[in-house]
């Protein structure tokens, strides 16, 4: 039971990872200092995409199903068994990772407009 536990918050941390690394850059709009941390999450993220190193989410989901007596997941990994062909076709894919992508780099964009705004009304602000 305690194994099962460990799986099920796994994939829900796992959920949030995924979530945090396409909208985190929203957050940075808010809290500024975080975007350092999406940013590593962007990189960790798209590296296990492109590269295909090994998530210690996905080994530690592993470990508590080999420990809970039940299948691991498919060496293609958590997306690909919980995301993929579950909340869009198989092959639309390209377009949805274009577009998560689309997402990340527009909530950066967003990020560094603020940024100067905020500048910019610091500068005025001292000026009067």
């Amino acid at each position: 039971m305690v194994y099962r536990l460990i799986e099920v918050v796994t994939v829900f941390v796992h959920f949030g990872f995924v979530l945090y690394v396409v909208l985190g850059g929203f957050v940075a709009w808010k809290w500024r200092r975080t975007i350092a941390i999406h940013l590593a999450a962007v990189v960790w993220g798209a590296g296990s995409i492109a590269v295909g190193y090994d998530c210690p989410l996905t080994n530690l989901e592993n470990w508590a199903r080999r420990m809970a007596g039940i299948a691991e997941l498919p060496s293609t990994g958590f997306i690909s068994h919980y995301i993929t062909g579950v909340f869009y076709p198989v092959s639309i894919e390209g377009l949805v990772q274009a577009v998560a992508a689309t997402v990340v780099v527009g909530s950066w964009v967003g990020y560094v407009l603020l940024a100067r705004h905020s500048k910019a009304e610091v500068k005025a602000s001292s000026v009067s």
